[in-house]
């Protein structure tokens, strides 16, 4: 890469090249990530992983707008989203104040927020104030508790129907999260902008994952939707076992690491 990726990309991508977006929360990953994918979500997984959290929901706004400085200090080709907060967007005022508070304040270029047909009024107010959204539907984790755990999403019409109403309402992207395959790919032939899956199979116009999932950093599950690219946790256990031998038996630091 090199290049800056923008909106015209992503869109242009729509059944030629599958289209690759991963979460990162922090300058040191994202500038690892940037060269070799196109999209960078800023997600609000980071409640989960950076706090320890059973949930996203209690991601504010002002942690989401710390982490993704970070990520856009450290992502130079990577087109940077926002994962906006639950409860930052139930009103097309509030939506807007904070949507562009998040312009103001960082170098994300777009918004990402979860619902479908019902929320497609909601972003063609941002769309209509300049503000680039990303849309979700599908299994929805902000909706978690209200709908008594995570539940994949089985209603074909349904998702179509949401991803049509969201198009409509001037998305220039969709994450399609948690259903069938073949459901899948009827909703991406469905609509003109490209749908970016996780736990959606293959037939769909790109794949998003959590950093610390693809990298094996996050121990405490494993959806079946994740593929480990790397024993990351395990790695950096045994160099820190190897740090903390050497320390304690004195063999580190060499003269080669010392003044």
């Amino acid at each position: 890469m090199g290049k800056k990726i923008t909106i015209d990309t992503i869109k242009s991508a729509k059944g030629r090249t599958p289209l690759v977006m991963v979460t990162a929360y922090d300058a040191l990953f994202a500038k690892l990530f940037s060269p070799y994918v196109d999209m960078i979500l800023v997600g609000d997984s980071l409640n989960m992983i950076f706090a320890g959290k059973s949930d996203t929901l209690s991601a504010t706004m002002d942690q989401m707008i710390y982490h993704t400085k970070a990520v856009c200090a450290g992502a130079r080709e990577s087109f940077i989203v926002f994962d906006m907060p639950y409860g930052s967007y139930t009103t097309k005022k509030e939506a807007l104040q904070n949507a562009m508070r998040v312009y103001k304040e960082t170098c994300a270029d777009a918004i990402k927020l979860e619902g479908g047909k019902e929320k497609a009024k909601l972003i063609e107010h941002l769309c209509k104030n300049g503000v680039a959204v990303m849309g979700h539907i599908g299994l929805l984790p902000q909706h978690v508790r209200g709908e008594g755990g995570y539940k994949i999403a089985t209603d074909k019409d349904a998702l179509i129907e949401d991803a049509k109403a969201l198009e409509e309402a001037g998305v220039f992207a969709i994450v399609l999260e948690g259903t069938k395959s073949e459901i899948a790919k009827a909703v991406s032939q469905s609509v003109h902008v490209p749908i970016i899956g996780i736990g959606a199979g293959k037939e769909v116009d790109g794949q998003v994952l959590v950093g610390s999932d693809l990298l094996g950093l996050f121990e405490d599950f494993k959806p079946k939707f994740v593929k480990h690219y790397l024993n990351g946790a395990q790695l950096m256990k045994e160099a820190i076992a190897q740090y903390s031998k050497e320390v304690r038996d004195k063999t580190f630091p060499t003269k080669d690491h010392s003044y």
